[in-house]
């Protein structure tokens, strides 16, 4: 929380400071109202920065933000239960189908770009690189590796512990379909969790500790746990800001949304949220630890923003 308290005051004072930084103050109206978010845990920090950052200059308006993961928060979302679901995937049919059903309509914006990354504890010298098909065999449903020398014979009699994503979560769906080559095939025998510090303290407790999540939580927790570079063919690559954003970092690099609805888009305190989101996208991610939109990201959403601006708000259904 003091991390995040730091992001705040850093982000309040970039943004309440000139013209020149591209930021959008919300401020000068008398907004009120609740807005309640939820989804995805890997999204969750860049929506709170931009809520603590919203509620600065607009207090009499509550944001909430929860961690239900891409899957549950959705479930909410399409239920009316909640204004904006936070994801590290795009919709799915069915998720989009039971928003139908049930009249909610919604849009979407991409908000920041994420790397998936592999991690292992600190005393691990000898995984610097993984191969996709090394991750594939270890990750793969069905898979008893137990052990770091049945991944590779140079690899020591290790005990490998296994920490990931919940069936609920974005993360677990892009990373079993990235590495596994289909949606939700994964092994069950290892410790799932929705909540990313579980991760963390569960492979910086192990010596042959392995488990993976967005690179924000990497940047965040370097003296605990290390990053693993991906050879996916082209050689081995180190997930970094740098080569998610120029795509050499494959197949783990991936873009994070906002979804909202209509609803909370034609209240005025739901609008100016969400205005103020996308139009300081670019310091929040920096601030945040996450990878900067690309240009061609960049100019899809001002032409959103532009369209909420001119009072263009009442979004066409989205379909994935």
């Amino acid at each position: 929380m003091l991390g995040l308290m730091a992001v705040v005051l850093a982000l309040v004072a970039s943004a309440c400071g000139s013209d020149d930084s591209g930021s959008t103050s919300a401020g000068g109206e008398n907004l009120s109202g609740t807005i309640k978010i939820d989804g995805s845990s890997t999204v969750a920090p860049l929506s709170e920065a931009a809520a603590e950052l919203f509620q600065a200059e607009n207090p009499g308006v509550q944001v909430t933000v929860g961690t239900a993961g891409t899957g549950g928060g959705f479930e909410k979302f399409c239920r009316g239960e909640t204004d904006i679901s936070d994801a590290s995937r795009k919709i799915k049919t069915s998720e989009a189908d039971l928003c139908k059903a049930n009249g909610v309509v919604y849009d979407e914006f991409t908000v920041a770009n994420d790397g998936l990354s592999v991690v292992v504890n600190s005393a691990n010298d000898w995984a610097k690189c993984l191969t996709t098909d090394q991750l594939k065999k270890i990750w793969d449903e069905g898979s008893t590796i137990s052990n770091w020398k049945d991944v590779d014979p140079s690899f020591p009699d290790q005990k490998m512990d296994l920490y990931g994503a919940g069936t609920d979560s974005g993360t677990f769906d892009y990373f079993t379909e990235a590495i596994n080559g289909k949606e939700g095939r994964s092994r069950t025998d290892y410790q799932a969790t929705e909540d990313d510090n579980v991760t963390v303290q569960g492979v910086s407790g192990s010596k042959g500790g392995l488990g993976y999540f967005g690179l924000s939580y990497l940047e965040q927790n370097k003296a605990k746990v290390k990053g693993v570079a991906i050879d996916s063919g082209a050689g081995c690559v180190e997930p970094t800001t740098e080569t998610v954003q120029d795509g050499t970092y494959k197949p783990l690099g991936r873009p994070l949304f906002i979804y909202p609805t209509q609803k909370v888009l034609e209240r005025p305190e739901g609008l100016a949220f969400v205005e103020y989101y996308i139009a300081n996208t670019t310091p929040i991610t920096e601030q945040a630890l996450f990878v900067d939109l690309t240009s061609e990201q960049k100019t899809k959403l001002a032409d959103q923003l532009d369209k909420l601006k001119a009072g263009g708000q009442g979004p066409t259904t989205t379909t994935p």
